[in-house]
């Protein structure tokens, strides 16, 4: 290669390059949206707002959440994947439109690893088995044995959720038989059960907490495979004689796919540097979440994980949605 050859690339490449760079230095320049696949009020609703507000704080930008319930999370996830990839739209990114879908749907609008980027995992939160007050159970074997002698309804955040599916696992696992019944998110799904119309669900710890601590609702286990560390004194479902029954909730942050690196780091940063907030942690932890805060790297780690663990227990279920 000739030296004014060299010369030559070099400068193509630097006149490639130069706009992305001072685009990146020069974000955000503008507001930034915050999809989030639920409706208003419910708790991932809440860790959204959370983080939005500080992220606003240091980026000197308006951070707006942009509640895109419905369809389980398909409508959010394709908004974000057809989104311009300048960092302006990112998505509060959680298992059922990126784990469960695939496995769900013969076809989606969307391809989970390639029309997204994975910025970081904010939060883990298990699955916590909550009934009404009016069910005379106190543990989850007295549910069982309840569940066996009654006919029981139980609500759902919708059709082919994590929710849907965690109850749809343990009736396979314990031989109950209680009818499903979907709503539209968390908060129309309690709200029903605090008037009795729905007898019990599994919820993220996050949507339990506030009204299993109250004595509104009543929590008898979490599904992960030990205690949460925002919740001690709640027994897991494996301790209840349930082998090997897991089932947790991630909440993260992702942006469209094909974002500049540079843009990507800057808002890594941002969020764990959020998550590290002595009093963040704090509301996190009353919402029974856990801080996680990992590496892009290690966020996508997680999720391919995630997509073939769900894939198995769809098949063992029996649940398709088309």
């Amino acid at each position: 290669m000739t030296f004014r050859l060299l010369c030559r690339l070099l400068c193509t490449a630097w006149y490639v390059l130069m706009p992305a760079i001072v685009f990146a230095q020069n974000y955000p320049s503008k507001p930034i949206r915050f999809v989030v696949p639920f409706t208003p009020g419910g708790s991932q609703d809440v860790i959204a707002r959370l983080f939005a507000q500080r992220l606003a704080e240091k980026l000197g930008q308006q951070v707006v959440v942009d509640n895109r319930g419905g369809a389980a999370g398909l409508i959010a996830a394709e908004l974000v994947a057809r989104a311009p990839r300048d960092g302006y739209t990112i998505f509060l990114v959680t298992g059922g439109p990126i784990s469960l879908a695939p496995a769900l749907h013969a076809k989606l609008a969307y391809d989970p690893l390639k029309d997204f980027v994975y910025i970081t995992q904010l939060v883990d939160t298990p699955m916590a088995l909550i009934i009404t007050p009016a069910l005379p159970a106190k543990s989850v074997t007295e549910l069982v044995a309840f569940a066996k002698s009654k006919s029981l309804n139980y609500a759902s955040t919708g059709n082919g959720t994590i929710s849907h599916l965690t109850m749809e696992a343990l009736k396979h696992a314990t031989g109950i038989n209680v009818v499903h019944v979907p709503y539209k998110g968390a908060a129309p799904a309690i709200i029903d059960m605090l008037s009795g119309q729905v007898s019990l669900m599994f919820t993220s710890t996050a949507s339990a907490v506030p009204y299993t601590s109250s004595g509104k609702l009543r929590m008898l286990a979490v599904a992960s495979r030990k205690r949460s560390p925002s919740l001690p004194e709640a027994p897991t479902l494996i301790e209840a004689g349930i082998r090997d029954f897991e089932s947790t909730v991630w909440v993260g942050v992702a942006a469209t796919g094909g974002t500049p690196q540079s843009i990507v780091t800057k808002l890594h940063d941002e969020f764990v540097r959020a998550l590290a907030a002595p009093d963040l942690k704090e509301k996190l932890a009353a919402l029974g979440a856990d801080p996680v805060g990992s590496t892009p790297e290690q966020f996508t780690a997680l999720i391919r994980q995630d997509i073939a663990r769900w894939a198995s227990v769809v098949k063992a279920s029996g649940v398709h949605l088309d």
